[in-house]
């Protein structure tokens, strides 16, 4: 069974006014583990990332989707715990209702990115879902990117968490994948063939002098620099927890049955990376409201065909890891209930009020149903 694990980033923000609040070295210190404050070294743990206005959890390696729930769970109580503890709330948005670009701060290397990308720097307050997929190899990884490229259009669809930018509708379900695709790096990349091409790339890329290293390296799915782990990086932060356990479980079933295909000689995707581009888009402009393109196809089909595609493909897999009921039961709420997008935009036509956009978005980042055991909000 490969472990799996997540990395959440959670917008902060003031519960009154909705407003983000650059408050992440206080929610750091709030959690600090040295003084024995909830999750420690023993649970999810919280990081700093690009903008102090956003806070980083990460689950530890996990086994089964039970472990990963109460991960997930754990890991966004705390963050609220934290962020509690200075006056502000955490929230599961993948971009802020209201923003008015910011510098970085706290990191020199981020003061440096902010200097070289001008506004993209700036406006860059987005916040994404990554999903990490143990492998035996580089080069079974490698292998895996090279065959679920085409796929992962869907989970940004099932995804989808971001209409709101700058006090505005954008008319899109995830306004986040156009901000972010923005850095000369990201989104889908060709096939690499093995791990000596994937380097070649990588090289390549740095000699340019355009990313300044390789963390700056942001394809949609990558090799993990600090982790023997598949990176799936292009999924929105779910508004609901259990959209995020719904994406990772498919994420690694993705990843099996992507490295069982290698593993009996099929070839790589032969999909052409302009038309994933394609399906990246319309996964961002439409989520699970619309037509999407098939990953098979290349042809617009519907949301549910897609998603019972994905589904289909990765079916033995999630049968073996024992996740197939969560999977379908899973994918059934987002398209019956739609993703967060379509909460959001249902908060805001209450009132027309953006803060009850955020508002709304707290008390769904942390409605898990059942209580779980941690009770960090008591706290």
């Amino acid at each position: 069974m490969r472990t799996f694990g997540v990395e959440e980033e959670l917008l902060i923000a003031d519960p009154g006014d909705g407003l983000p609040l650059a408050l992440a070295s206080g929610l750091l210190d709030a959690a600090d583990p040295s003084d024995a404050d909830p999750g420690g070294e023993s649970g999810p743990s919280l990081k700093s990332e690009f903008k102090q206005e956003q806070i980083e959890v990460n689950s530890r390696p996990c086994r089964t989707a039970t472990e990963l729930r109460a991960e997930i769970r754990a890991g966004r109580e705390l963050a609220d715990w934290a962020a509690r503890a200075v006056g502000a709330r955490v929230a599961a948005l993948a971009t802020p209702p209201v923003f008015h670009a910011t510098p970085t701060a706290g990191n020199q290397r981020y003061a440096t990115m902010g200097n070289e990308f001008g506004l993209i720097a700036r406006e860059q307050l987005t916040c994404g879902f990554h999903v990490h997929v143990s492998i035996e190899s580089p080069d079974e990884g490698v292998a895996v990117l090279d065959r679920m490229r085409h796929w992962l259009p869907v989970l940004l669809a099932l995804s989808a968490n971001s209409p709101f930018w700058m006090g505005a509708d954008t008319g899109f379900a995830s306004y986040r994948t156009q901000i972010w695709n923005r850095w000369p790096t990201a989104g889908p990349m060709d096939v690499f063939g093995s791990e000596d091409g994937y380097r070649a790339v990588l090289s390549t890329l740095l000699g340019t002098g355009v990313p300044l290293d390789e963390g700056m390296i942001y394809f949609d799915a990558r090799l993990s620099r600090g982790h023997p782990t598949v990176e799936l990086r292009i999924a929105d932060v779910c508004l609901y927890a259990e959209d995020a356990l719904t994406i990772a479980v498919i994420a690694r079933a993705l990843v099996e049955t992507s490295a069982r295909e290698w593993r009996k000689g099929e070839p790589p995707s032969s999909t052409l990376t302009p038309m994933i581009r394609m399906a990246n888009w319309k996964a961002s402009r439409f989520g699970v409201n619309h037509q999407l393109l098939h990953p098979l196809e290349q042809r617009p089909s519907s949301a549910s065909a897609v998603a019972a595609a994905l589904l289909q493909h990765v079916s033995r897999a999630l049968t073996d890891a024992g996740d197939l009921a969560l999977a379908r039961t899973g994918v059934a709420n987002i398209l019956r209930r739609g993703t967060g997008e379509r909460l959001q935009r249902q908060a805001y036509g209450r009132r027309l009020r953006l803060s009850d956009v955020v508002s709304t978005a707290i008390a769904s980042t942390h409605d898990f149903g059942e209580r779980s055991d941690a009770g960090l909000l008591s706290r």
